[in-house]
């Protein structure tokens, strides 16, 4: 997994229309026009959002005669996913410490009532 890869799918993650549309397109394939009902922007909008996350390898589009469907393409989030998980036991260890700082406090608190 390369970083430009990471760089290109949080870069895409991190606009809420986006991640928006992925959530729709979560739920079946849709056209442009499909996902530009959902949104209160313009198709130009929707297009210029859809080529992030295509460029992101977050979506896939195909040809069906004059209907280019976009399917999402979670590969990219799954790496994503992976990445942060090597952060898992950092997060994990500081709510262990946090957890027994105020099991302590309480000790402490209810020594002293």
């Amino acid at each position: 997994m390369a970083i430009d890869t990471l760089d290109e799918t949080f870069s895409a993650l991190a606009d809420p229309t986006r991640r928006a549309i992925l959530s729709r397109l979560a739920q079946g394939e849709a056209t442009v026009s499909d996902l530009a009902e959902s949104f209160p922007v313009s198709l130009q909008a929707v297009s210029k959002h859809l080529k992030v996350l295509e460029r992101a390898g977050l979506i896939t589009r195909g040809k069906v005669a004059q209907w280019r469907p976009c399917r999402l393409r979670a590969v990219p989030m799954g790496d994503a996913t992976h990445w942060l998980e090597g952060y898992r036991s950092f997060w994990e260890g500081r709510f262990d410490r946090l957890d027994e700082h105020l099991r302590r406090s309480t000790e402490r608190s209810q020594t002293h009532e």
